[in-house]
Parts: structure tokens; sequence; C-alpha cells
């Protein structure tokens, strides 16, 4: 009786050990997943700029922020992000990896000409922070156009 209980025992955790398993393999990675998370979305920072014109769009912790003033005396006017908002901002960042963000290439050079406002993004996620090399407002690099758009909205908002 006691080798009975003993196989039964053994075999139960064995079987319960590869359902975990299983489970683990099930999730998705950390490279898909992009280091973006249901508990903390990485700070976002969009800022557009030329002689005339400045915009600066934050989003951190549920809360976007945009501010004209490049001089920063006026923090300028904070919102909450809705949930479907916050939804579509980490569905767009899932779409690439982070550390490819200095990669990505710029499809016009309008800004070369003073055609388009210069624009970049920083991503700080964990004390790490991702950052694009310059593009024109308005016409993005293609990997991260529908992020570009979402943020952009919020400063149509207003």
């Amino acid at each position: 009786m006691k080798n009975v209980y003993l196989v039964c025992a053994i075999t139960f955790a064995f079987v319960s050990c590869n359902c975990q398993k299983k489970a683990l393999d099930q999730s998705p990675s950390a490279a898909t997943v992009s280091a973006v998370n249901q508990q903390n979305m990485p700070k976002l920072e969009y800022v557009a700029t030329t002689r005339g014109f400045y915009e600066k769009i934050t989003i951190e912790n549920n809360t976007v922020t945009v501010s004209h003033d490049r001089n920063g005396v006026d923090k300028g006017e904070t919102a909450q992000i809705s949930n479907s908002d916050r939804n579509e901002l980490r569905i767009a960042l899932e779409k690439f990896k982070l550390s490819d963000l200095s990669t990505f290439k710029d499809p016009t050079q309008k800004r070369f000409y003073d055609g388009a406002a210069i624009a970049t993004l920083k991503i700080t996620d964990q004390e790490k922070v991702y950052e694009t090399t310059s593009f024109d407002h308005g016409f993005p690099p293609a990997e991260i156009e529908v992020l570009i758009t979402k943020i952009t909205s919020f400063g149509k908002q207003e």
C-alpha cells in the first residue's frame, strides 16, 4: 500500500510540474512584450519643435501632460488617460522592441529646410532610456507611426 501511495504521489508531482512548465512556455516572452506589462507602462515623452513652435507631450502614471512652453515655466495641461487609450498605447508599444527605437529610419527630411518641426520620442522604462533619432513631426518612422499618432492625438484634444 505504501508503494502505491508513493507511486501516485510521484506521478502527481511530475504531472503538476509539467503543467506549470507548459503554462510558462505559452506566456509571452519579454522580447514580444517589449518590457510593457499590465502594471507599469513606460514613461513616454514626445517633443516637436521649431523656432516658433514647441509641443511636449508626456505620458506617465495614467496621465498625459501637454506643454507649449519650451522654457518649462508653464507645466502645461494635465488630463487622465482613459483605459481604452491606455490599451491602444500598450498595443502600439508591443509592436516593436524598445532597444530598436534608435535604429528606425525617418521617411522624410522636411525638417532640414524648415518644412516640418523636428520631433523625437523618448521612452523611459525601469530606469532605461530609449530614444529615437530626430524625425519630421507628422511623418514618423513606419515602425512607430501608430504610437506617435496616438500620442499626438492627446495634443489635439485641447
